[in-house]
């Protein structure tokens, strides 16, 4: 008993301390990003302790390299941890494999306490039963003291498996869905220490929560079928239940959650797409969370005001569907919140695909592009037309709006090329007079002037700028071999 109080006494107590324990299984999906930052959140508001975890024990399951994955991912989102694997604490170990010494101890405390048993059956040869055991035909469940002895001391290969009281019902509340009962006759008696001595994971959870102090468990509702186990082991322990905080799925539609296989984007995938991580992050914190009171209506929140303004009883029981062109639209707010300097720096990779010439001022060109842009992957295919003109269908000279056609704009063209050949000042404010003097001429609409030579200059139906802007861009002979070329290809 001395080794469980030691544990004990390590125990912090006190204040609001919370875990994110990530499988390092692969990639971050958006509904583990979400427990991440939830849990964060919560003990960020409430001054209290977040802890890193990594649930390494199903070692089938493992991806090389996802732990640092989980590290990159929680430093790029600015969830710092205070206790975990990299910065230690005093509930150590932080890795499930680095702590499997414990689970079989508590097990067998367990045993001892009268809320599990010694299993030596057959057919728990596979890592977990499957669901179906019948408690009430399991031999196991009854064996006197002395025949279990006798098995152990005869070195026959067994589980532990918890002991579900036979009768009665079993309450546990949750904050999200408030007080869930269910019958005892329902549950099974599940396997909490496999043959090779490792834990379930829903064993490990419970040992690794109590021992680390964790006031707060954060998890998806998918579990909730499994807290009424989870509350009978503390129970049987003698132990304080955390306050359970039980979150809806996040769907890619009404009727599938989101998934890898099915195409669906990890955070990863996000930030490779050009979207802004604070614009993630504030997107995934409103997916099953509202704030209440006086912010009810805000949309954007930084981290540090989503941790004030965090409140657990904000949180949905209702699935969140995941709506990426809500995303998308969020995104290009927070682009449009960027300082010129920010942007160019977060763009400049982008117009570097499409943009070799060294001629052009891509500063100029990130400012044209800051108010028109909604992901930074889009920016490529925006500026390709600067190296050169693509290949155009003659139809989009047709302008409805501008009253614009094929025969107007060559019209147009004709009139403006002179004018613009004798153009020393190059510039969009210069430009634009001097385009202005052929608009006088041929008493039409500005656009009538203005848009075949951004068709000619782009070969576009949308561009970062208007007709003098790129003129102004491609420089003087660019801009003028362009127009020629348009005008060749209309007379033909």
């Amino acid at each position: 008993m001395d080794f469980f109080e030691e544990l004990e006494a390590r125990i912090p107590k006190g204040k609001v301390r919370t875990r994110f324990a990530p499988s390092p299984t692969g990639y971050m999906h958006v509904g583990n990003l979400r427990t991440a930052l939830y849990t964060w959140l919560i003990a960020r508001n409430a001054g209290g302790t977040f802890i890193l975890r990594i649930e390494d024990t199903d070692q089938g399951r493992l991806v090389e390299g996802a732990v640092d994955v989980i590290y990159k991912t929680m430093a790029e989102c600015g969830l710092d941890h205070d206790e975990g694997p990299d910065v230690g604490g005093p509930v150590g170990p932080y890795v499930q494999t680095e702590r499997r010494g414990l689970y079989g101890k508590y097990a067998e405390l367990l045993v001892k306490k009268g809320g599990a048993y010694y299993c030596f059956c057959e057919k728990t040869e596979s890592e977990e039963d499957s669901g179906d055991f019948n408690r009430a035909a399991d031999p196991c469940r009854g064996l006197p003291q002395a025949e279990v002895e006798a098995k152990l001391a005869a070195g026959l290969p067994y589980v532990i498996r918890q002991r579900i009281p036979a009768e009665g019902q079993t309450t546990f509340h949750d904050a999200s869905f408030g007080d869930i009962t269910v019958d005892n006759a329902t549950l099974d008696d599940q396997v909490l220490l496999k043959r090779d001595g490792l834990p379930t994971y829903n064993f490990a959870n419970v040992i690794d929560d109590h021992l680390m102090g964790i006031t707060h468990v954060v998890r998806g509702s998918e579990y909730l079928s499994s807290a009424p186990k989870y509350n009978l082991l503390y129970e049987s322990f003698g132990w304080e239940i955390p306050t359970y905080v039980h979150c809806s799925p996040v769907m890619r539609d009404s009727q599938h959650k989101m998934s890898k296989r099915h195409g669906d984007p990890s955070y990863e995938d996000l930030i490779a797409q050009g979207y802004l991580t604070e614009a993630v992050l504030n997107y995934v914190a409103l997916l099953g969370w509202s704030p209440k009171g006086e912010l009810s209506e805000q949309e954007f929140f930084t981290l540090n005001e989503l941790a004030k303004a965090f409140d657990i009883s904000g949180i949905s029981k209702s699935p969140a569907v995941f709506d990426i062109e809500k995303l998308r639209w969020m995104n290009s707010e927070y682009i449009r919140r960027l300082s010129p300097e920010t942007f160019y720096e977060k763009a400049e990779p982008w117009l570097r695909k499409s943009v070799h010439r060294t001629d052009i001022d891509l500063r100029t060109v990130a400012a044209l592009l800051q108010p028109r842009c909604e992901i930074l992957s889009d920016l490529p295919e925006k500026v390709d037309f600067l190296d050169a003109v693509p290949d155009y269908d003659l139809g989009m000279y047709t302008h409805k709006k501008s009253k614009s056609n094929a025969e107007t704009s060559l019209k147009a063209l004709q009139a403006a090329l002179p004018v613009l050949e004798a153009q020393e000042t190059w510039t969009n404010e210069a430009l634009y007079e001097a385009l202005l003097t052929v608009v006088g001429q041929l008493g039409v609409k500005n656009s009538v002037v203005l848009w075949p030579i951004r068709v000619a200059i782009s070969g576009k139906q949308s561009t970062p700028g208007g007709a003098t802007e790129l003129c102004a861009l491609l420089g003087k002979e660019d801009s003028l071999g362009r127009i020629r070329a348009a005008i060749a290809r209309l007379s033909n």
